[in-house]
């Protein structure tokens, strides 16, 4: 399933191709369960991604920021 986010941090729209299906959207985003129930076989990345919108650069440009 193509999924395209906006980005909580930078308001960058991106999209990713991610294994997953309608039903595991629909479980998330109704809130039956959270995020790692749903998506189990996702890596942490691509978890996020589906929750803030947020890409590997994103996060290593705010990790930056804290140093």
């Amino acid at each position: 399933m193509v999924v395209t986010k906006t980005s909580d941090y930078s308001g960058e729209t991106s999209t990713r191709e991610l294994p997953i299906s309608d039903d595991q959207i629909l479980l998330y985003r109704e809130g039956i369960k959270n995020i790692s129930q749903v998506f189990p076989d996702l890596s942490a990345s691509d978890r996020e991604f589906i929750k803030s919108g947020m890409t590997d650069a994103e996060w290593e440009e705010m990790a930056g920021m804290e140093d």
